[in-house]
């Protein structure tokens, strides 16, 4: 089918709030690490696809989860090594006394997951979550995240959950203290629909002590952040200082592969196992943990956490310098690969990024007014790719003032 045939028969078959991005909407065929080949063979600059955190359909990737395929693809009712070396390797990168693996699909499932571990643990029930916050899009997960259930079409907060402020770390220890059945409190180490956020140094450790001091658990969600993207550590919450007591993980890790992980203390997972079992039908397969582990070896061994620092750190000084110049732009914020570009309107942001498809460089909107740019490219994003990039939105700003 043709564009126009493809977009008809979505519109028929497919549920209409199925969002699709750009005015002008591309058909893509074709991956290959940081771009994209769309049904007519132009190529696109991929600057926002965090999924694909090693790059799309990276070779070593696609060979293990081929390779694996071909021997075996089964659950975890039967003994096998693979998920074994996954979760010995993914326990290696994070710091004591986060030791225990939970293997399921998703990162709303791992973080439906993390709920279940902190109410086993505290037999309680309250929440407190960040404003602007966004962990899932099941039913437990949308009352839990504020980016959705203070939008359109949403109810607001149930009972149990309760917003802190996203930069207010007095307040937000302070709605802690309020809070007399307290399980936990769960925060993106660094937000991301909220508009690509880094918190104030101290704001965790804060909150942290206090959620711990009232019988809480803290639950860091690192499936935008994990994983060498912020480049000036492996997991965003180090770069705080602090250390959870349940660490989420989701899409990245496996390149594509619908894979999410939840990873937690012994103590919490012993309370947990209260004779009800823990069983996901395709969480911790063969398939997904091989293609995990492929994940795994090639930000190590390419070194990727460390090509994001480098290369985001140019990034961010040419969008720096790019904030001189134009007034459109307010703030630019951000580590690594995780960045944010606030411009002055919604209209302003959904212009820019609609001529910079049609310029072949792909990005996203996000934030509270929608009018952040973000920019999440796949880990192997270059130099020249990020120079691409700036002299497009240069253009596209210059644009814009006309």
């Amino acid at each position: 089918m043709n564009k126009d045939e493809t977009l008809a028969a979505r519109r028929e078959l497919l549920g209409r709030n199925l969002s699709i991005a750009y005015r002008d909407p591309v058909q893509i065929v074709r991956g290959e690490m940081q771009y994209l080949f769309d049904d007519e063979g132009r190529r696109y600059l991929d600057a926002y696809n965090n999924v694909a955190h090693v790059g799309h359909c990276h070779p070593r990737v696609v060979a293990a989860g081929v390779g694996q395929m071909r021997l075996l693809n089964t659950n975890t009712r039967y003994l096998h090594d693979v998920i074994i070396r996954y979760a010995e390797r993914l326990t290696a990168t994070l710091p004591d006394p986060l030791s225990v693996c939970y293997f399921v699909n998703s990162g709303s499932e791992a973080n439906e997951l993390a709920l279940r571990l902190a109410r086993a643990h505290t037999k309680a029930r309250d929440l407190v979550v960040l404003d602007h916050a966004y962990h899932g899009n099941t039913t437990t997960l949308i009352d839990i995240s504020p980016y959705k259930h203070h939008g359109p079409g949403g109810d607001g907060p149930p009972s149990w959950v309760h917003k802190a402020p996203l930069f207010d770390a007095e307040a937000a220890v302070e709605t802690v203290k309020r809070i007399k059945n307290l399980s936990g409190f769960i925060a993106e180490s660094m937000p991301s629909v909220a508009g690509q956020i880094v918190l104030p140094q101290d704001y965790l450790a804060r909150v942290y002590q206090a959620v711990r001091a009232a019988g809480g658990v803290c639950i860091a969600d690192e499936v935008q952040t994990g994983y060498g993207r912020i480049g000036t550590h492996f997991w965003a919450f180090e770069y705080y200082g602090v250390v959870p007591d349940i660490v989420v993980l989701g899409k990245p890790i496996g390149n594509g592969h619908p894979i999410g992980a939840v990873i937690t203390t012994r103590e919490i997972a012993e309370s947990f196992d209260n004779g009800m079992e823990f069983f996901s039908t395709f969480g911790g397969n063969t398939v997904s943990c091989a293609i995990g582990l492929a994940v795994l070896d090639v930000v190590q061994e390419e070194k990727l956490q460390a090509h994001a620092l480098e290369v985001g750190n140019h990034l961010l000084d040419g969008l720096r310098d790019l904030q001189t110049r134009y007034d459109l732009i307010r703030e630019v914020r951000g580590s690594g690969f995780f960045i944010g570009v606030e411009l002055g309107t919604r209209m302003i942001a959904d212009n820019v990024v609609n001529y910079m498809r049609d310029q072949g460089v792909l990005l996203g909107t996000d934030g509270p007014e929608h009018n952040v740019l973000k920019i999440r490219p796949p880990m192997p994003f270059t130099i020249e790719d990020a120079d691409l990039l700036l002299g497009v939105l240069g253009g596209a700003i210059e644009q814009e003032r006309k």
